[in-house]
């Protein structure tokens, strides 16, 4: 994949550019301090992927997304966490990485876009995601759920139980499958069983939480990462 760089800040360019000097098929084309240089750039240039971040001083990365036609693979890197659900309005943006970057998080990023490169031609078993859709398969229809609406995921033997705004699924799928195409930002596995929507929490006593109308419990191994995960006064 050619990709670009974009990023007012030269030192989370480089770290951008050090992660992918360490996946083979990825290749860094240009990088840039200016959102509207980037413009100019993938007008005339064929890019597969942008690392976008989204505070930049005069004109965002909002504003790039908002400016260019038929936008590519987009994972947006930023240091403001607050913006996940706005972003995945968009359908070109696969992922949402907070900064400090990780190798192992951006790694996962990259699957994501890989995966959106060959889902038109995959065949859907369970449930395959496309930019910020899910797609399930049930009796032989591909229904599409948006994954924002998305509040709880719960394993049950050799199904999974996907809870949403409007409605409930059950798919002949793991809770490993969906863990995977499910952006981190919004989601957090919290016990073997369960994958709660972090942003619909309304309660937390002891060791569960209270999502809608259903009491969750959180195992104590993934309760440190779940308190880190809050706005906490």
């Amino acid at each position: 994949m050619n990709c670009i760089i974009i990023d007012d800040e030269s030192a989370a360019r480089m770290i951008i550019r050090h992660l992918c000097a360490g996946v083979e098929d990825l290749i860094v084309l240009k990088e840039f301090s200016d959102a509207i240089q980037a413009v100019k750039y993938f007008n005339l240039n064929e890019v597969d992927l942008i690392f976008l971040d989204i505070h930049m001083p005069a004109f965002t990365g909002f504003d790039f997304l908002q400016t260019i036609s038929n936008p590519p693979k987009i994972i947006v890197t930023t240091s403001d966490k607050n913006f996940a659900i706005d972003a995945f309005e968009y359908d070109c943006i696969v992922d949402y990485l907070v900064k400090p970057i990780y190798e192992e998080r951006f790694l996962k990023a990259i699957n994501k876009a890989k995966n959106v490169t060959s889902f038109s031609s995959s065949t859907h078993d369970g449930a395959d995601t496309n930019d910020n859709h899910l797609y399930v398969n049930i009796d032989r229809r591909l229904i599409k759920i948006d994954i924002p609406s998305i509040y709880l995921v719960e394993a049950n033997g050799d199904y999974i139980n996907i809870k949403t705004e409007e409605k409930n699924y059950t798919v002949h799928s793991t809770l490993k499958k969906i863990e995977d195409k499910l952006p981190d930002v919004l989601f957090l596995k919290v016990h073997r069983s369960y994958i709660i929507n972090t942003k619909k929490i309304i309660d937390i006593e002891g060791n569960s939480v209270l999502i809608k109308k259903d009491v969750i419990p959180v195992s104590r191994s993934n309760r440190t990462e779940l308190m880190n995960r809050l706005n906490l006064l």
